[in-house]
């Protein structure tokens, strides 16, 4: 298999780039044929997946829970007294990446003042503003103009990054961070001699907003964990920053997105990192950074040091949360669209399926079971991206008009009403969701009107609506587009 794969690789590459268009295009469909030939068994396997996702629904509510209660232990928890505790903390430096591109002067200010409210020492954090040199210079240097008056002396370094794309590289985050980390460790680390065993790494983006506690919480972690060289850090990445400012119909998916983010903390058969995330200089180093001819990197960078280090890697969750920008615009359809795009940027991790299986079986000595159950989930978590609405929001109803005969039958009256009656009781996990959502949110702001906080959990009756538009179809456009050749380019989500 290893030699085989070896020789044929560019095809088996492009083979499976089709593999998860296929995919999903074919359990898609299987529901409206199916029901004309083997009815019977479209009738189960819906009622089985139907059964599946209540004990999803159920997982994630309880993840939930147990997140939300961490989290409150963690943010009244006294983590630079322990962090004191290691002789060495004062070795620590945490390198902070944020890339920018065209990002106004205010979301980054927020981002650095969060960073300069930590109430571990900011002398031991080192900003990176990793530039793209494609923006105009004039726009580049107001930025860093502004930003280094402001924050002269708050941190123990301030380094301004230009990146060029060159040959073999696409232009995204993935490249730039790769540019901006090389270059830390040449005129940073290497220039001064700085110890790289006591360097951390943080992937940011430029809208997010770290808790106060967020680097003695990882100081702590890194310093405490004899893996530390093995292991990334994720917190919870919250869409909450401008959660009331945008349309309901887009706040119900960044609701149910920021949950979903939260209840993956306890699972660490599930929690690969994503959006932001540190782990150590050394790691990033030695598994050559990430790779700059890929859209996709948080995933990307995970499984080049699972593969590279032979297993091992593993995220331990930071059970505090970071707040980050819901996609938003200067009207209703442009924010609509800037959160399809999102959506359909993130659902083209798919693209790093190809190299994920292959290094699956070229890969020797990582142990069968684990890289076994990594892959399965990867390829379950993008396969069913855009699968899952169609089977849960129209299910059997639909399919029986092709068949109406079947309908009439006692297997296909049942079905579509018992898998009703199961995704209605799901509605009670929902109601938890809710509530751990209210605890999070941010205050409502005095332009918001209390009359529409106070019906706001009704908004949550456009989910098949906003399910359809910013999962389904994203989607399923992204794994179309792979399936086809037809790669995109990277888009940065406009902040305003």
């Amino acid at each position: 298999m290893r030699n085989f794969v070896i020789k044929h690789e560019k095809e088996i590459l492009r083979a499976l780039e089709i593999l998860p268009g296929l995919v999903s295009w074919n359990l898609i469909l299987f529901p409206y044929w199916g029901v004309i030939v083997i009815p019977e068994v479209v009738a189960y396997f819906i009622l089985i997946f139907n059964v599946y996702w209540f004990y999803q629904s159920f997982q994630l509510a309880l993840s939930a829970i147990i997140s939300h209660v961490r989290i409150q232990a963690a943010k009244i928890y006294n983590w630079m007294a322990d962090v004191k505790d290691f002789p060495d903390y004062k070795k620590v430096r945490h390198v902070v990446i944020i890339p920018v591109y065209k990002e106004p002067i205010h979301i980054l200010e927020r981002t650095l003042n969060s960073l300069a409210s930590q109430e571990f020492p900011t002398k031991q954090i080192i900003l990176v503003l990793a530039m793209e040199g494609k923006e105009p210079i004039q726009e580049r240097s107001e930025r860093e103009k502004v930003l280094r008056s402001k924050f002269k002396g708050v941190f123990g370094e301030f380094f301004v990054t230009t990146h060029e794309l060159v040959m073999g590289e696409v232009s995204g985050k993935a490249s730039n961070e790769r540019f901006a980390a090389i270059w830390v460790k040449k005129n940073y680390i290497d220039a001064k001699k700085i110890d790289i065993n006591y360097i951390t790494v943080t992937s940011c983006d430029a809208d997010h907003k770290f808790h106060p506690k967020h680097f003695s919480c990882l100081t702590y972690k890194f310093l405490d964990n004899p893996e530390r060289y093995k292991r990334f850090w994720q917190p919870a990445v919250m869409f909450y920053n401008n959660i009331w400012e945008i349309p309901a119909i887009t706040r119900v998916p960044n609701t149910l997105m920021s949950i979903w983010n939260l209840s993956l903390l306890p699972r660490r058969d599930r929690l690969i990192n994503a959006q932001n995330y540190s782990l150590s200089f050394k790691l990033l180093s030695e598994v050559d950074y990430w790779d700059p001819d890929k859209i996709p990197e948080d995933w990307g960078i995970f499984f080049k040091a699972f593969y590279k280090k032979h297993g091992g890697i593993e995220v331990e969750p930071i059970y505090l949360p970071l707040l980050a920008d819901a996609a938003q615009s200067t009207s209703f359809w442009k924010t609509v669209q800037n959160q399809y795009e999102q959506i359909k940027r993130w659902a083209w991790g798919a693209s790093d399926d190809p190299w994920i299986i292959k290094d699956y079986f070229l890969t020797s000595g990582i142990p069968f079971w684990d890289k076994t159950m990594r892959l399965i989930y990867v390829l379950w978590s993008h396969f069913s991206w855009p699968v899952n609405w169609f089977l849960i929001t129209l299910g059997l109803t639909v399919p029986t008009l092709f068949n109406p005969a079947f309908g009439r039958t006692a297997l296909g009256y049942t079905v579509p009403r018992l898998s009703s009656l199961i995704l209605t009781i799901s509605l009670i996990f929902l109601v938890i969701t809710l509530i751990i959502d209210n605890t999070h949110k941010p205050k409502r702001p005095d332009g918001f009107p209390v009359w529409r906080q106070i019906i706001s959990p009704l908004e949550f009756i456009l989910m098949p609506i906003a399910g359809f538009f910013f999962s389904a179809l994203p989607g399923l456009d992204a794994h179309t587009r792979l399936m086809l050749g037809k790669y995109i380019e990277y888009r940065v989500t406009e902040k305003v």
